[in-house]
């Protein structure tokens, strides 16, 4: 039985009201120990959520002046209580803020949903309690990478809504579907981006090469290459970190085709699942305990939420679309899997996502053609590796040919 399910009686919200400003009258009494002048703790906190709901109660009866009144007259409150503190040489509004939440929480309580005021309550709770490792994660937070990001997004809320949404050409190119793929295409790699930045130097390459492979398999292998070059003391790890990288493209490539088109889910999760599983083991065998840095040695990855790469791969992803549909209404699908063949050297993930696009069912060609192109992109991977790795050159062959057979019967079937 959900919350909306459940019948939220007048009593029921009162006690949900009270609670919430217990808890955040809670967290505010923990700190009064360190600082003065702060409002409102254990007592005060529920009092301001009662009168929330309280004021919210009128309303409903008919006195509707009650709630824009109690609002004001908390902000009065509060703001007599931030004069007093920078008096004393102290600011910032938090308790001040989150004592006038306080009271939406308890108004809330009463009026909407019950779900709403909770996530409110508990979210208010969590920003007040967890100040520090807030703190420290903006400290580490890179302010080039933060810029990207969010011109990023302020691009995506630009041109999403205003592109059209319509097919242009024989090739059934849309612009609304194209920036929708870029979309989630940058939010999985920014995922593995930020995994990788914060947590790979702390524990080893191994980690970093699945976070890496998030980002890009290719990037992350020529990465961990440039490394055996220059210390090829730690070729065996690098190679081990190459092959992590390998396997999480294969579950990277899984995640994309379940959000842009599910019906090739069930012909494609077995063969990607074993093959990743295949990467796994015979990465296994060099695992190796990697001393800590202090700093990440992975250089090439680059933020997928910049504006640029994020364009770039809007651009390859048409071309290929148009690319294929040619190929394969010209050349047939002879054409269509010779394509697949050489397209290994440069990013797999448009022409992957250029095949599955439309609500098409999946045949057999389309899932022989992503097939090869993955083999090709691992074979490419191997030689992007062993050209940069001479030191350990024979093995890399040895576990990447593996790797590579392991496809073949998943392109044959």
């Amino acid at each position: 039985m959900g919350l909306n399910a459940f019948e939220w009686t007048v009593e029921l919200r009162f006690i949900i009201a009270l609670m919430l400003g217990f808890l955040v009258g809670l967290e505010r009494e923990s700190i009064k120990v360190d600082r003065k002048l702060v409002f409102g703790g254990v007592r005060t906190h529920p009092i301001i959520s009662m009168f929330g709901f309280g004021c919210a109660w009128l309303f409903k009866l008919g006195a509707t002046f009650m709630l824009p009144s109690g609002l004001l007259a908390v902000a009065a409150l509060t703001g007599i209580a931030y004069i007093a503190k920078i008096r004393t040489d102290r600011f910032g509004t938090t308790s001040e803020v989150s004592a006038l939440l306080t009271f939406i929480t308890g108004a809330l309580a009463m009026l909407v949903d019950i779900w709403i005021a909770m996530a409110m309550g508990i979210v208010n709770t969590i920003l007040l309690s967890e100040k520090a490792m807030l703190e420290s994660y903006v400290e580490r937070l890179s302010k080039v990478e933060f810029l990207a990001t969010v011109k990023f997004l302020l691009v995506t809320l630009i041109i999403l809504p205003v592109l059209p949404d319509q097919e242009y050409t024989q090739f059934n190119i849309n612009p609304v579907k194209v920036w929708q793929i870029v979309i989630i295409v940058s939010t999985l790699g920014f995922v593995g981006y930020l995994l990788e930045k914060n947590f790979g130097a702390k524990v080893g390459l191994w980690l970093s090469g699945i976070f890496g492979g998030i980002v890009s398999s290719t990037a992350m292998t020529i990465s961990v290459g440039r490394m055996a070059q220059r210390n090829p003391s730690r070729c065996g790890t690098a190679l081990q970190s190459a092959l992590l990288a390998s396997s999480m493209m294969y579950i990277r490539v899984l995640v994309l085709v379940w959000f842009i088109n599910s019906t090739f889910i069930p012909d494609l999760w077995y063969r990607l699942v074993i093959l990743s599983a295949a990467g796994i083991v015979l990465s296994l065998k060099m695992f190796q305990k990697e001393k800590e840095s202090k700093e990440s040695e992975i250089s090439e990855l680059q933020n997928p939420f910049e504006i640029r790469p994020a364009i770039g791969f809007a651009i390859l992803f048409v071309v290929l679309s148009v690319v294929t549909g040619f190929i394969r209404s010209t050349l047939g699908n002879s054409g269509l899997l010779g394509l697949s063949a050489i397209i290994g050297v440069t990013d797999i993930d448009p022409f992957i996502l250029s095949l599955i696009q439309g609500p098409g069912s999946p045949s057999n060609v389309f899932i022989s053609a992503i097939m090869l192109a993955i083999l090709s992109n691992t074979i490419t991977k191997a030689i992007y590796f062993g050209s940069l790795s001479p030191a350990n050159r024979k093995e890399t062959a040895i576990k990447f040919s593996i790797l590579a057979l392991v496809h073949i019967p998943f392109i044959v079937l």
